[in-house]
């Protein structure tokens, strides 16, 4: 992290979050948790309402993590009016509905607005950036994609990635803006669709939905497998490391020696199946079997809890966890 990026990054003051979605309200959150001001901007009629009851419920998680000095819900504003929102903004968190089109069409319109100094970040989970700055007049070096994971106010990767008119002040000042928020900002070297930990999360998912598709396991079931098995050791470790030490004293080498062979075997069905009527109850009615009884206010904050004590984990036995050589 150089100088130069931490010190832009002390200017950031006031941080415009376009689209308040589920995403768009995670990072209002975490924004005003640490101490930022915050517009919302979104043409929805029911947008504020929306993102304030959103606030409100996840604040007491904040609280317990620990609110930065001057954090307050009362630094929350809205301003429908796309060109005034951004106008003032040190700092662009877009959200807008995952469409190609709108978000290129939103990201241009900010590009426009935006002050010359301000970086515009994308939440996109699969769009490359480069498409996302194509329409760009003005500045499109400054656009990036900032990915995060939901809830964006508890959970700390955000995957940056660049696109080829974006320019390396840039990257290095975002970095170093997310993890200023206690986040693990991963600067992905190469654009690619989905980027990196939504790739591997697809491939499970398509995986699971073969399996409850051709009857194997239900939903509750997979979820199981999961929670109670390889969930585990990956919320330390990672994929790799797990079958480092799966391989005893001689680690991956021999992990590789004895089960490399396997990789060529038709275990897995890495093309998701047709989404058909039936799959599609068969998920549905799983996953509501699953939760009967529970509201989703009530599954959120039982989630929220167990992230929270979750990472105070994560720090007593991984203390020098890095990401791209920054702790």
């Amino acid at each position: 992290m150089t100088i130069e990026a931490l010190e832009s990054t002390k200017k950031i003051k006031n941080i415009t979050v376009v689209g308040t979605g589920v995403i768009g309200n995670g990072w209002i959150t975490r924004f005003l948790a640490n101490g930022y001001r915050v517009t919302a901007s979104d043409p929805d009629p029911a947008a504020e309402k929306r993102t304030r009851d959103a606030v409100n419920r996840a604040w007491p998680a904040m609280k317990e993590t620990g609110l930065a000095p001057g954090a307050s819900l009362s630094n929350l504003s809205f301003e429908k009016d796309l060109q005034k929102a951004v106008s003032t903004a040190d700092y662009v968190q877009e959200n807008v509905p995952e469409r190609e089109a709108l978000k290129r069409k939103v990201i241009a319109e900010i590009d426009q607005h935006a002050s010359e100094a301000t970086i515009i970040a994308s939440s996109t989970s699969g769009i490359l950036p480069s498409t996302l700055q194509a329409d760009c007049l003005y500045h499109p070096e400054r656009v990036i994609v900032a990915h995060p994971f939901h809830p964006v106010y508890l959970m700390p990767l955000v995957e940056i990635v660049g696109g080829n008119k974006t320019v390396g002040s840039t990257i290095e000042k975002a970095r170093s803006f997310y993890d200023q928020m206690s986040m693990k900002p991963l600067v992905i070297k190469k654009e690619i669709e989905g980027h990196v930990a939504d790739r591997l999360m697809e491939a499970i998912w398509r995986e699971a939905l073969h399996i409850v598709n051709d009857g194997i396991a239900t939903t509750d079931e997979v979820d199981a497998s999961i929670v109670y098995g390889p969930g585990l050791r990956w919320a330390l470790m990672g994929p790799f490391m797990t079958l480092h030490m799966g391989g005893g004293k001689e680690g991956m080498k021999h992990l590789l020696e004895q089960f490399g062979p396997a990789l060529k075997l038709p275990w897995t069905k890495l093309v998701a199946p047709e989404l058909t009527d039936e799959l599609t109850e068969k998920v549905i009615t799983g996953c509501e079997s699953q939760t009967a009884g529970t509201t989703m206010e009530e599954l959120e904050e039982r989630r929220d809890q167990f992230l929270i004590e979750l990472q105070e984990l994560l720090k007593k036995y991984w203390p020098a966890a890095i990401i791209n050589g920054d702790i």
